[in-house]
């Protein structure tokens, strides 16, 4: 993070970067534009504000593309309210912080004060990087870039918007107490092909906990998962109480249709 550099220590930094991020760049340029805040540019077409724009919508086609082919048994709106947590600037700052892209930032003079970069800028860099890579290697490069990183994140937001992830929980807690990790039977099905519910039920070196009803497949591993925290703690489990007629009550009447 600095005002000025000279061209050895420019040099250093991107190829640090570089390897931060798992991505060799053939425009070097675009990579020192994507780090430029309008703080430390000479002028605000020469930041990476317009990157920032173009990272934006990329980063939302992306994702919208993902979620859509990753849960189909969700609807819009729950399409909707998952991208807008894994696209929201606070999962843009986190992704940026978690890669450490602050040490690679071109600030000004006023900024470099701060003991924090605001998380308004380090959202900023991150989608400025996705455009180029985007403008560098193309559509499949910043693909990839985005759904190694935002993969983890989509399923956080899945989980729940508190990023309870209890398949994570549970295979932590099977592999350090049990030295083994959690298996998902599926147990039963219900519903028309086009909006089922599903019952699952997960398994710990042999032990079957409680199963747990969902809308997905996704969904019901979760359940069956927290399900199986409580019952290695001897707690009451928290998904028992809804049957599969109640989860299709949930789904609108013209998804229903006949069986």
């Amino acid at each position: 993070m600095s005002s000025t550099n000279s061209m050895p220590e420019v040099q250093s930094y991107l190829d640090l970067c570089q390897a931060r991020i798992g991505y060799t760049f053939n425009d070097r340029q675009l990579l020192e534009s994507a780090l430029t805040h309008a703080s430390g540019a000479e002028n605000r077409l020469a930041s990476n504000e317009r990157m920032e724009f173009l990272g934006d919508a990329i980063l939302g086609a992306v994702v919208c593309e993902q979620l859509y082919r990753e849960f189909p048994e969700h609807l819009e709106g729950e399409l909707t309210r998952l991208k807008s947590i894994v696209v929201s600037r606070v999962t843009c700052a986190k992704v940026s912080a978690a890669l450490g892209l602050e040490e690679f930032l071109v600030l000004g003079k006023g900024m470099t004060t701060h003991p924090e970069v605001p998380s308004s800028v380090l959202a900023a860099v991150f989608e400025s990087l996705v455009a180029a890579i985007f403008l560098d290697g193309g559509e499949r490069a910043a693909k990839t870039f985005i759904l190694r990183l935002m993969g983890p994140e989509i399923d956080l937001a899945e989980a729940g918007e508190m990023g309870r992830n209890y398949k994570s929980q549970l295979q932590q807690l099977a592999q350090r107490e049990h030295g083994v990790t959690p298996n998902y039977r599926l147990l039963d099905e219900k519903g028309p092909d086009h909006s089922k519910c599903f019952q699952v039920a997960a398994e710990v070196g042999g032990r079957r906990f409680a199963p747990a009803w969902g809308k997905s497949k996704k969904e019901s591993e979760q359940k069956a998962a927290a399900n199986a925290i409580s019952g290695l703690r001897g707690e009451e489990v928290p998904f028992d109480e809804q049957s599969p007629e109640e989860i299709l009550e949930q789904l609108p009447e013209e998804l229903l249709g006949e069986e």
